[in-house]
């Protein structure tokens, strides 16, 4: 369903951002992303000069490289498109992730580590996108059925991470009934 009809308005501002995942041939996962950021109207700027409409003020990709056990073994960071010269020196920070592991925390760690003036307020958002999207793209086929959930020895990670499976509803008692805190 879509949102209702706008009141009439004047497009100003896109960003846009795609993220896929990708099974290697090597065993590991590659996460990508892109994000990019355009006016609909052109400006000048100190740093790039004249910037017309539809040219990326950000146009910036990510790559973060996971095992089974979701540790990010190495990350690839690139800016193509950014409104200061300064921008993508900070792009090498984003190798303070390596050896982290995606799981509950992991998005206040990464505030923590490239928060602020640490890191880029971009990268560090699509690196966040990212990782939910490592999620949807490797725990399916880690566990195709609900029988692996149920044989888990913690509550798996996913239950309690949204309404529609919180332990206590409906969802949870269908799919991992093990897991199921709810009236019985």
């Amino acid at each position: 369903m879509p949102l209702s009809e706008p009141v009439a308005r004047e497009a100003i501002h896109l960003r846009q951002i795609e993220c896929r995942g990708f099974r290697r041939g090597d065993g590991l996962w590659d996460i990508e992303g892109r994000m990019t950021d355009t006016k609909e109207y052109g400006f000048d700027s100190r740093y790039r000069g004249r910037v017309e409409p539809g040219t990326p003020v950000h146009d910036m990709w990510l790559r973060i490289t996971l095992d089974d056990q979701l540790e990010i073994k190495a990350i690839e960071v690139v800016s193509d498109a950014h409104p200061f010269p300064n921008c993508a020196e900070i792009e090498s920070a984003y190798q303070t992730l390596v050896g982290t592991r995606l799981r509950p925390g992991w998005t206040k760690l990464v505030m923590q580590r490239l928060g602020g003036v640490a890191g880029c307020t971009h990268q560090t958002r699509l690196v966040q996108e990212l990782a939910v999207v490592a999620l949807q793209t490797i725990m399916p086929l880690k566990s195709r059925d609900e029988a692996v959930t149920e044989g888990m020895a913690k509550k798996p990670p996913h239950l309690d991470g949204c309404h529609a499976l919180a332990t206590d509803g409906p969802i949870v008692r269908e799919i991992a009934p093990r897991w199921y805190r709810g009236e019985q």
